[in-house]
């Protein structure tokens, strides 16, 4: 049977966002060592719900990256009548949210066992969490950025360019400090100061001037 999650871009159920929850418990409490038995244990469900659910290991994790990807969220925008300060607040929401989840305790653990996981081949988490969390998360927000460009607020030429240089200014040197065990610490309103600050950033480097 192919690798995957058979609940595939749905949004999960109630049941199954607290069985993906618990394997992110798992990977802050025990690290790599994950099995479908201490899930089912930890998530008080049988392993056969597990597979039908989610078919296998790879499944379950590919799921449990999309989950907590879901939380980056890039606002509402009408494109036909986008202005500076709608794309401005989608671009903050965006920033903000994605500093949310990176610094998260619960991202930290995941990060650390899918680089490990890649390095040692132990498992295809390094993959899945690029299909499925920076990947996935670009082609969230590029049609916000070619939406700012359409109106003729963002001047660009390459779209991939232009979220990454976003993606840099809103992470900046965060998450690999987290990675490596630097016990920096955010509260909500310096996360809100940071994106801020990297939309401020951002527009200055492609925002179109005023006429």
């Amino acid at each position: 049977m192919a690798s995957g999650s058979a609940i595939h871009d749905a949004t999960p159920s109630v049941r199954q966002q607290a069985v993906l929850d618990a394997v992110l418990d798992l990977m802050v409490e025990e690290g790599d060592q994950l099995t479908m038995d201490a899930v089912a244990r930890r998530a008080s469900c049988s392993k056969e719900t597990l597979y039908k659910w989610f078919r296998d290991r790879d499944g379950l994790l590919t799921a449990t990256v999309r989950w907590q990807a879901s939380r980056v969220r890039t606002g509402q925008y009408e494109a036909h009548a986008l202005d500076v300060a709608a794309l401005s607040e989608s671009l903050r929401d965006f920033a903000t949210t994605w500093l949310g989840v990176i610094s998260s305790r619960a991202s930290i653990a995941l990060n650390r066992i899918a680089i490990g996981d890649a390095a040692s081949r132990k498992s295809n988490l390094g993959s899945i969490v690029l299909a499925n969390g920076r990947f996935a998360i670009g082609d969230r927000l590029k049609p916000v950025l070619e939406a700012g460009r359409a109106a003729g607020l963002l001047a660009f030429d390459d779209t991939e360019t232009a979220f990454r240089t976003f993606f840099g200014l809103v992470g900046r040197d965060v998450q690999i400090r987290l990675l490596l065990g630097d016990a920096i610490t955010f509260d909500a309103a310096e996360i809100r100061r940071d994106a801020a600050r990297a939309v401020e950033q951002f527009l200055a480097l492609y925002g179109q001037p005023k006429r």
